[in-house]
Parts: C-alpha cells; sequence; structure tokens
C-alpha cells in the first residue's frame, strides 16, 4: 500500500524523536495519535498536513474545545503541533509554521490534585487489609510497597513496573529509575517504604514468583512483570474508600508534600525527572495555596469579616472584662 505525503511526514518526524531524540515509546506513539487526529480534521477541510494554514490550527483546537477535551489534553496535542512543524521547517519541507503565535491554553490554571497524608496512609492500609491466605498476603505486602515507593519516590506508573531488583538499593535508601526518554536518575526513598519493600522481598515477592526467575521488583503472580494498567487498578481499588486516587495523583501528593514542607523547586525537579523547571513550578501554586489557608487560618486579620470584627471586639475589652 502506497503512503501518502502526509503518512510519510508523520513517520518520519516518529523515526526522528526515536533516533535523535531518544523519546519514550509512549511519547512518541501519543505524538503519532495527535498528529493522524490533526490529519484527518484537515482531510474534511480538503487540505493536507504539509499545506495547513493558521486558521486550521485554530479551527482544530475550537474543534477539541467543543467536544469536551480538556485544557491539558488540547494543550498536548497543540504541543505535538508545533514539534511536527518545527521538524518539516527545519527539513525544509514546508516554507511557513502554521503554529506560529498560537496561543496555548492556559493549562496551568488547573493544579494537579493531591491527597492528604490521612488519605494515603488509608490506601495503604486498605490494600494490605486481606490476609486470609497466603496468596492474599503477599498481593497485601506487593501493592502496600508498590503505593509506599509511588508516594516516597513520586515514580510515573511506567517506571514502577519497570524497577528492577537490580535497580534497589535498599541499604543506600534509593532507586535507579530508567524515566522518560531513557534517562536515569537516583531516586531516595524513605523508612516507611524501604520498611514495606523489606517485608514484600522477605515474604510476598516468593509466594507470588512461585520459584521463578524474575528481574523485576514489583511481579504478578506466577513472577510475570506487572502491567500498568494492573497497577491504575490496584491504586483505584487502594482509594475505594475515599476520594478515587491514580498512580498519578500520588506522584502528584509527593511532589505537593514536599514543596509544602520546604522543599526547593530543583530538589522536586530532580526527583520527579522533570527536563525542565518550568514543569515543576506548577507546584508554586499549591504551595502558595497552602500559604494562603495557613494566612487565613491563623493571621488575626487574615481570615472572615465575623472574625475581624470579633478580634476587635476582644481587643476593646478591658482587662476586667477579659
Amino acid at each position: 500500500m502506497v503512503k501518502t505525503a502526509a503518512q510519510r511526514a508523520i513517520g518520519s518526524f516518529c523515526d526522528y524523536l526515536k533516533i535523535e531524540k531518544g523519546l519514550a515509546a509512549l511519547t512518541i506513539s501519543a505524538y503519532e495519535s495527535d498528529l493522524e487526529q490533526f490529519s484527518e480534521f484537515l482531510n474534511g477541510r480538503r487540505r493536507e498536513l504539509l499545506s495547513a494554514r493558521k486558521e486550521d490550527v485554530r479551527a482544530f483546537l475550537s474543534r477539541l474545545f467543543s467536544d469536551g477535551v480538556s485544557d491539558r489534553s488540547v494543550a498536548r496535542k497543540l504541543s505535538a503541533l508545533r514539534h511536527f512543524y518545527k521538524y518539516l521547517l527545519l527539513d525544509r519541507m514546508i516554507q511557513h509554521d502554521p503554529t506560529l503565535d498560537i496561543e496555548s491554553p492556559r493549562q496551568w490554571k488547573v493544579l494537579p490534585k493531591s491527597l492528604a497524608g490521612g488519605e494515603i496512609d488509608s490506601m495503604i492500609r486498605s490494600a494490605a487489609a486481606d490476609d486470609h491466605s497466603e496468596l492474599s498476603r503477599a498481593l497485601g505486602q506487593r501493592d502496600s510497597a508498590m503505593l509506599e515507593t509511588l508516594y516516597a519516590a513520586g515514580l510515573r506508573v511506567s517506571e514502577v513496573v519497570n524497577v528492577k531488583l537490580e535497580d534497589l538499593k535498599l541499604e543506600l535508601g534509593h532507586i535507579l529509575v530508567q524515566g522518560k526518554g531513557d534517562k536515569e536518575r537516583l531516586v531516595p526513598i524513605g523508612r516507611a517504604a524501604q520498611d514495606a519493600i523489606r517485608v514484600y522481598m522477605a515474604e510476598g515477592r516468593q509466594k507470588l514468583a512461585a520459584g521463578k526467575i524474575s528481574a523485576f521488583l514489583f511481579v504478578r503472580c506466577g513472577g510475570g512483570k506487572l502491567t500498568r494498567n494492573r497497577v491504575w487498578q490496584m491504586v483505584s481499588a487502594a482509594s475505594r474508600s475515599g476520594r478515587h486516587a491514580s498512580p498519578h495523583v500520588l506522584r502528584h501528593s509527593c511532589a505537593t508534600h514536599m514543596v509544602e514542607n520546604g522543599a526547593d523547586l530543583r530538589t522536586v525537579q530532580t526527583i520527579l525527572g522533570h527536563a525542565d523547571v518550568s514543569t515543576t513550578q506548577v507546584y508554586t501554586h499549591v504551595a502558595l495555596d497552602r500559604l494562603k489557608s495557613v494566612h487565613r487560618q491563623f493571621h488575626p486579620r487574615g481570615g472572615s469579616k465575623k472574625k475581624i470584627v470579633m478580634n476587635a471586639k476582644i481587643e476593646n475589652l478591658t482587662a476586667d472584662e477579659r
């Protein structure tokens, strides 16, 4: 089957992302999907990818918004188009970039969701609650250790399923993580995560592996590698009694709680594996909201008008009246 010019351009761009940029397969797949969606949209307007105009891009974004697509998803698709057309421009396959001067949706206003410390404790207890049988107990030990690791290290779900035994350095309190674009980083894990992993390694993992050898730290029944979907299901089930959570919510919770307790953005950036600190800066808004809340609660003039009036009345009391 003969490929169209659009298909050849997308294929060439994906090869560039893989070979020259070293991006992960999942990231490349997302770029490809976004470009194919835009290409289909253009076909309906009797246009092609290589001849798209600025008004085509704007119309595409408007269609996405009218279809109820979130700001964050629209921004990701626009980012894919920008990278694609920048590549085509540098490769002299086009003369003009149709994404130039198109403003990105204000996605930074959508703050990442995070859980309270008590909610995370409840999730971990829920994951380990069922110990009616040896298998259930082993699964509970694995899930508890995985939840502790996701929260302690702020890992992506793809990162936690790929942690290998050789990557774990419990005696040093850190793990080696393979992040986006195959970039490695050392991430510290706290005492709670270390203890949970030790229990899982000593008991649960041996039961689940059933005598089979596996290179991966977290395994499913029979010793096979866990899937991303299984981890999502586990986290969702553990949060059933409270607010719905996902592995990404635990990652956000890790970063949020660190910033709230005084961690600097560069440290959080390193732990999360963000390529650019601008990605991490969203957590400054989270910290600011926390500061405002504390200020409202404890500052004499930080609360409601009713609270200020009450403080004024107290100040006007004589010493005997007090």
